[in-house]
């Protein structure tokens, strides 16, 4: 007969088997229901910070995953029409919204207005709750103002001289400036878009790499003027170069503005989490974080405007006159494919 001093060791062994299966399976669990799984485009020195505050607030854990600066955000979109039939994220933060317009078409996302959601104008959201705009950039002209008059008129004045020399816009493939020539299509149509950059490039244009080498032939006085965006702006002026800039408007008059942009990913694991950071994310809260940020990003909703930066609310006024992007997306494919050949080496 075994001892009973056996039988003890016996079970206790038995309960320390079970503790050590158990325990980890307990604490997978327990993440498992208090997490989140986001896939953002924005940069993570402005992203990160936002997301640890939504984590201290709920105490939902963030699995954060971030696109690489190649990809110009486009490696998260096709990611997520990969993960179509099974996904694993549950929120998508794109840093502009054509590419986000252009999952709901691919049938990726999931309708959802977050409480937040009229807060937001309706320029800068889907109208069906696909997407939410929020902490946007603009297009911009970038001006040397020790080469130029930092005014409306002198930017138009040059524009339309003979050379254009001076002046830089980014290789339109990818990110902002792939947008501006899509919502250019939509109001102009594709063969004036076609005759306009045809324009650009036989009056001399510097084609940069990106909208950060815009900034720097401009802020470096190479250039007088290029098209970028408000955050390159500041960059720019954080540097202490003799910069200024001022919207670009489309031929209606409304300037090209570029949202942040958040929406649920349908089928998503954590979809009850998922709402609860869509609508942190485009609370007042952020807004104002992203505006207080060195990217000086607008806030789109309705904000306590004494803690917006002076230079931000000029901006919200421009802001104001943005066009609705969601009137792009038939001719998205259409631009892209155009100039994915203008590009191609012959």
């Amino acid at each position: 007969m075994a001892s009973r001093t056996g039988i003890r060791w016996t079970i206790a062994s038995i309960v320390a088997v079970i503790l050590a299966v158990m325990i980890p399976i307990l604490r997978q669990s327990s993440r498992s229901a208090n997490r989140v799984v986001l896939y953002c485009a924005h940069d993570s020195i402005f992203a990160d910070a936002v997301i640890r505050k939504f984590e201290s607030a709920t105490g939902i854990d963030v699995e954060v995953r971030y696109d690489e600066e190649a990809s110009k955000s486009l490696g998260l979109t096709n990611l997520l029409i990969a993960e179509k039939d099974q996904a694993r994220c549950d929120v998508f933060w794109n840093n502009q919204t054509m590419g986000t317009i252009r999952l709901k078409a691919a049938g990726v996302l999931e309708p959802w207005k977050s409480e937040n959601y009229g807060r937001i104008p309706a320029q800068f959201r889907d109208a069906d709750g696909y997407w939410t705009g929020f902490g946007a950039r603009m297009r911009v002209f970038v001006i040397n103002t020790n080469r130029m008059a930092g005014t409306v008129q002198a930017v138009n004045d040059y524009l339309q001289g003979p050379t254009l020399s001076e002046a830089a816009i980014a290789i339109p493939l990818y990110g902002t400036t792939l947008t501006q020539y899509t919502v250019m299509c939509a109001e102009l149509g594709f063969e004036s878009l076609q005759q306009w950059h045809a324009d650009l490039r036989s009056r001399g244009i510097h084609e940069a790499r990106g909208n950060g080498a815009v900034k720097d032939l401009v802020a470096d006085g190479v250039c007088r003027l290029g098209y970028t965006d408000t955050d390159d702006v500041f960059v720019a002026l954080r540097q202490g170069k003799p910069v200024t800039m001022q919207p670009v408007r489309l031929q209606s008059g409304k300037t090209i503005v570029i949202p942040n942009s958040v929406a649920l990913i349908r089928g998503c694991p954590n979809p009850g989490n998922a709402r609860t950071l869509i609508d942190f994310l485009l609370s007042e809260e952020v807004e104002l974080m992203l505006a207080a940020s060195d990217a000086r990003q607008i806030p789109l909703g309705e904000v306590d405007e004494s803690r917006v930066p002076a230079e931000v609310r000029e901006l919200r006024q421009w802001a104001n006159d943005g066009v609705d992007q969601t009137l792009a997306l038939e001719y998205d494919e259409k631009v892209l494919n155009w100039l994915s050949q203008e590009y191609t080496p012959q």
